[in-house]
């Protein structure tokens, strides 16, 4: 039986319920989400979690940068989530199981569940930082209503290559390619789709991004 990590929706989101991709800064606030999920964060069946929108299960989604080239996968047939076959994806991660707090994570799984899931699917010679980026909320359908996604961005110094072949294929894409592929209609998970649009954005560090201009009195 397998278990997952899930916070409350009421702690996670007390206000309102976002649509779509919100960044950290605008409504949203990573600190915060550390919070949630040490305070009120637990594991339970998956398949209770799966059929319970009062629970929002947290899944590290992380976009692969090399250079300036994004890592684009396909999940193939073989994979176990059947709802994804075919799917692009710029998106690598999943559940965070109760094995993400073994040693001294204390109350918050998601920086092992992060680096296993990285481990599980890729290889990645080099050095690579974290920059969480935002949550991802989508409750129009069932799957959605269900989960959220914590968007980071893994920027890798070195080289990047698939581990598990059988149920994933990839390469590196320009984000300019990405962008002609979803305005063409590929077919992009719901949650890449959101993060390929807001992609230019994405990839810029955030020590060189634009300061909002502060009006004179």
């Amino acid at each position: 039986m397998e278990f997952v990590f899930v916070v409350p929706r009421r702690e996670l989101f007390p206000d309102h319920y976002p649509h779509g991709f919100v960044p950290f800064g605008e409504g949203a606030s990573a600190e915060r989400l550390r919070e949630v999920v040490e305070r009120h964060g637990f594991f339970v069946e998956r398949a209770r979690a799966e059929v319970t929108p009062e629970w929002k299960q947290i899944i590290p989604y992380n976009v692969v940068v090399c250079g300036e080239d994004v890592l684009l996968l396909r999940r193939t047939k073989q994979g176990g989530e059947a709802r994804l076959h075919h799917k692009l994806t710029i998106g690598v991660g999943g559940h965070l199981n109760p094995e993400d707090l073994e040693g001294e994570c204390g109350r918050n799984p998601i920086p092992r569940g992060t680096a296993r899931e990285l481990a599980e699917e890729l290889v990645i010679e080099g050095r690579f930082e974290l920059q969480p980026l935002g949550l991802i909320n989508d409750d129009a359908n069932p799957v959605g209503a269900v989960h959220v996604g914590l968007a980071q961005l893994v920027r890798v110094d070195g080289q990047v290559s698939i581990r598990e072949t059988d149920v994933l294929e990839g390469r590196l894409a320009a984000p300019a390619e990405l962008a002609a592929l979803l305005r063409d209609g590929a077919n992009f998970e719901t949650w890449s789709a959101q993060l390929v649009a807001a992609l230019p954005n994405l990839l810029v560090p955030p020590a060189l991004r634009a300061v909002p201009a502060v009006a004179k009195a």
